[in-house]
């Protein structure tokens, strides 16, 4: 509902506010909402139609509310730092199947909603984290130099003679105040250089 309002009309939830945005997902419910019942009478489903509840319906919210009130309550779910889909024009967190990912080729420049001149993608920008004990450094590289805040550990190739002797040490982290472990892995394609990312959940492990 946000993306479309944004394509829509250019404004966000927070533009709108909480009651206005909610009538606008019931205008699209009234609008839109028959044609789900009517793909699934279509597949043959037989249903009983007067039952039918929407999301937003007050018992199915009074419903939901209660059963994350219950799961909070015994520790089931909880709040956490975690790195998420970020949307800085919806000022919003978005789901992975509303990401559109693009693959590119090196250098480009795009058009992003919200900014009248495009912006700059595809560059890999390097950095260097300190080796815990010592003066060496270990140079990184990405594209996603933000995603470093959610940094917790380093993999080298285990027969790349630069990092061989950095297994088992740890790297600083410049801001969250946290050790890196350095470990070795073939996972690793040392003839890349700095390599990929390895990302789950609020960890990220950064491939040299």
């Amino acid at each position: 509902m946000e993306k479309k309002l944004w394509r829509e009309e250019k404004i966000n939830r927070h533009d709108l506010g909480r009651e206005k945005f909610i009538e606008k997902v019931w205008e699209w419910k009234n609008e839109k909402g028959h044609r789900i019942y009517e793909q699934l009478k279509k597949m043959g489903s037989s249903l009983d139609w007067n039952r039918a509840s929407f999301t937003m319906d007050p018992k199915l919210c009074k419903a939901v509310l209660e059963a994350f009130v219950t799961m909070h309550q015994d520790g089931t779910i909880y709040r956490s730092t975690r790195l998420v889909n970020w949307s800085c024009t919806l000022k919003s967190a978005i789901s992975d199947i509303e990401v559109d990912k693009v693959e590119l080729p090196g250098r480009t420049q795009l058009s992003v909603p919200g900014y009248k001149e495009k912006i700059e993608f595809g560059v890999i920008v390097s950095f260097a984290y300190k080796i815990d004990g010592s003066d060496e450094e270990i140079v990184v590289a990405t594209t996603r130099v933000e995603t470093m805040l959610g940094d917790t550990g380093i993999a080298v190739h285990p027969q790349d003679p630069r990092y061989t002797h950095l297994v088992g040490k740890h790297a600083l982290h410049p801001f969250c105040q946290r050790k890196l472990p350095i470990v070795a892995d073939d996972y690793v394609d040392k003839d890349f250089g700095t390599g990929d990312f390895i990302i789950s959940l609020a960890t990220e492990i950064i491939v040299c």
